[in-house]
């Protein structure tokens, strides 16, 4: 159970998470919790939250209500609360969170390379030199050592994804959040950015996953966090949750993929 996690495990925790837009519930008392070398694929229908769960983490948008801890403290305010933090602050936290959109946001007129160490070079202030050779370690984890000198406008959808893989990990994250990262690919070219996933999994990089694919997700989680009208309506290890989900949320949903559910 989530609650017997040893707080020093813990590298996510959300307590009470609300937040609305014009008025409209889009989160309603979200908690959750993430322990070290975990995969939690957050799944739903469309609408549901997950997205703005996300956006919430990493503070994109802020919380109604609520507090989120990453590796211990407090996004976004200081002082219990009271205190927003300033932008250097939260450029910081920001850079303890990995974060892989579905529109691949790379910069068009970098390199390869040069995206996946703008960050750690002008925000974190590492070593240059040490910070390449870095770079083109994990291009090779995601199979884009070859293409470092290229520019975006050359690469395919995948390979973008895979860019903004590597550029997120190059910050060495406490949390890696994907939203729906391969939502805007071509199908042919999904499966090699869910290997890249399952390969980060198996290594036990710490990852929330917002995604649509089924079998992906049953897969490569330790744990799969339903959501439903913006609240966490079951959480289980996947096996659990695709052959014996609880609720009829969850029922329902699963009974538009064949093959997952009982």
């Amino acid at each position: 159970m989530q609650e017997n996690i040893q707080a020093s495990e813990l590298v996510l925790q959300i307590n009470g998470v609300s937040k609305k837009f014009d008025q409209k519930s889009v989160l309603s008392d979200v908690s959750l919790q993430v322990k070290k070398g975990e995969t939690v694929c957050l799944l739903g229908p469309s609408g549901c939250g997950k997205s703005t769960l996300l956006r919430c983490i990493n503070w994109l948008e802020v919380p109604d209500a609520g507090s989120i801890h990453v590796a211990g403290v407090r996004m976004g305010v200081r002082d219990n609360g009271v205190v927003k933090m300033n932008d250097h602050d939260l450029s910081q936290m920001r850079a303890r969170i990995g974060m892989v959109f579905q529109s691949f946001a790379l910069w068009p007129h970098l390199s390869v390379l040069d995206n996946v160490m703008l960050s750690p070079i002008h925000v974190q202030k590492r070593d240059k030199k040490l910070v390449r050779e870095e770079a083109m370690l994990i291009l090779q984890r995601v199979g884009l050592q070859d293409h470092f000198a290229q520019f975006p406008a050359k690469l395919s959808g995948g390979q973008k994804q895979r860019v903004g893989i590597a550029r997120a990990l190059a910050m060495k994250p406490e949390v890696l959040l994907l939203d729906e990262p391969t939502s805007a690919l071509d199908p042919m070219l999904v499966g090699e950015v869910l290997s890249v996933i399952q390969s980060l999994a198996l290594e036990q990089v710490t990852m929330v996953i917002v995604t649509h694919e089924m079998h992906f997700a049953k897969q490569v989680s330790n744990r799969v966090v339903f959501m439903d009208q913006g609240r966490v309506v079951e959480s289980a290890p996947p096996e659990q949750f695709f052959n014996h989900p609880q609720t009829d949320k969850a029922q329902k949903f699963l009974s538009r993929f064949h093959g997952l559910s009982h």
